[in-house]
């Protein structure tokens, strides 16, 4: 990747206002087009959002983005969308035990319209409020429920595959358990037991940051500084950690990018959230210096992987050790092609990466460090700069996607490959798209002087 320094988020605001302008129409043509009654829309086929059945993660995704149009353009009627279909559609993931998407689908919809109600964007209203904060709470409480106890006190939130299996993308999820700590909830079990949902949550983003992160610290025979693992495995009856696994990437030995951006906004986003916690609080989980030490590890680490592994202009390619990437030569060098004929670039990776180099730069700046802060910030405009203008950017009027070339599983061949090309590209995805739009929020809000983005934000 070649940061480019030249860049301002100011200089950036004229994509983001384009950008914008598009997300209306893109939004709309959703609301227009789409038969919610087949289920959630997650990717889009020739340019249509269909569905496809594995869990049920991108509905907050879909409702989410209504919220984040209204708060950027201040147009009403994506708000009073927004809470429509959040109060029809989304009750059933505030209590759906069986996924760990908690904080991708409910962070983004009651999360986000509660923090719109604390910026008073929206009017104050005793029983709206208790409406998303209950909504919250239990949502929390749900996600630490989906527990695995692993050795030495350790454990995790473990993902859709059963108990033995830690998702990398949890990371970013597991702002949901956090979000329920500080409006003074908890996990109730047999007999009125009462569990920490920030200590799950601590222990779970520890647990991802040793086992889903590579420090090329001789762990394996791939084990270089920032990689990172989509699964880790754990055998479940002496709570030993056993090997890297891969549901979306090529391997468990090579890095699936989308995999490693959670991580990057995931690790980005629990630093920032830490001063809201007590020394005391922390004192029992390794204290704050040693949490923070953590993180900050696996922030830098990831970041800098994908800084060194993505092409010239930030946008990544779907795995960085995809069986036919070395026929594209030294990609590192060179701008992204999502129409090679080898392997699909995975544009929401960048929309997802981008706002963790962001949040990372800012951290460092603001702790005085601004050599490196400067470098993330930089990387996260270069990357913003790419996704936010052709042939990433989406024009067409009929197609529904915002952000294009983005890719949803490359190894169970779900992506469109459009005719006369060889490999799936021209396409896009609600997370993909969502993450665009969030990534340009936080850019917009701190161009235009408003509060900081973050997910906090709905405490209040």
């Amino acid at each position: 990747m070649q940061i480019r320094n030249d860049l301002t988020a100011a200089s950036l605001q004229p994509k983001i206002d384009k950008l914008w302008a598009l997300s209306a129409e893109k939004i709309a043509l959703i609301n227009k087009e789409y038969d919610n009654s087949k289920g959630t829309p997650v990717f889009t086929i020739n340019g249509k959002y269909t569905l496809r059945g594995w869990t049920e993660w991108t509905q907050g995704f879909q409702y989410g983005a209504e919220v984040l149009q209204f708060d950027a353009t201040g147009d009403s009627a994506f708000l009073e969308s927004a809470k429509k279909n959040t109060v029809k559609n989304m009750a059933s993931h505030v209590g759906h035990f069986g996924v760990h998407d908690h904080g991708f689908n409910n962070v983004s919809t009651y999360g986000n319209l509660l923090r719109l109600m604390n910026e008073g964007r929206i009017p104050e209203n005793e029983w709206e409020r208790n409406f998303y904060e209950i909504a919250l709470k239990i949502s929390g409480a749900v996600q630490a429920k989906r527990w695995t106890n692993a050795k030495n006190g350790e454990g995790f939130i473990h993902s859709f595959n059963g108990p033995h299996s830690l998702f990398v993308d949890t990371i970013r999820s597991v702002r949901a358990l956090m979000v329920s700590h500080l409006m003074g909830h908890g996990l109730m079990g047999e007999n009125d037991v009462k569990t920490s949902l920030l200590e799950r949550g601590t222990l779970h983003s520890l647990a991802t940051a040793k086992y889903s992160v590579y420090y090329g610290e001789g762990r394996d025979s791939y084990d270089i500084w920032g990689r990172t693992a989509h699964e880790s495995v754990f055998n479940t009856n002496d709570g030993n950690y056993r090997c890297p696994n891969s549901q979306q990437g090529f391997s468990g030995f090579t890095t699936w990018t989308r995999g490693l951006a959670w991580a990057m906004v995931g690790f980005a986003e629990q630093l920032e959230t830490l001063p809201s916690f007590s020394d005391e609080e922390l004192a029992a989980l390794g204290g704050r210096s040693a949490v923070e030490e953590i993180y900050l590890k696996a922030a830098k680490a990831t970041c800098d992987f994908y800084i060194k592994h993505t092409a010239s202009d930030g946008i990544p390619y779907w795995d960085t050790g995809a069986p036919e990437l070395h026929k594209l030569g030294d990609y590192q060098s060179r701008t992204s092609d999502p129409y090679n004929e080898f392997e699909p670039i995975d544009s929401s990776a960048a929309a997802i990466g981008a706002q963790g180099l962001l949040r990372l730069g800012k951290y460092l700046n603001d702790k005085g460090q601004t050599e490196q802060g400067n470098q993330y910030w930089q990387a996260g405009l270069t990357a913003v700069d790419s996704l936010f203008a052709e042939p990433y950017l989406s024009t067409d009027p009929t197609h529904q996607g915002l952000i294009l070339h983005s890719i949803y599983h490359r190894p169970n061949g779900w992506d469109n490959v459009p005719a006369g090309q060889k490999i799936p590209c021209g396409e896009s995805s609600m997370w993909g798209d969502y993450h665009a739009r969030e990534v340009a929020l936080y850019l917009h809000r701190i161009n235009k002087g408003l509060p900081y983005y973050s997910y906090l934000g709905c405490i209040k």
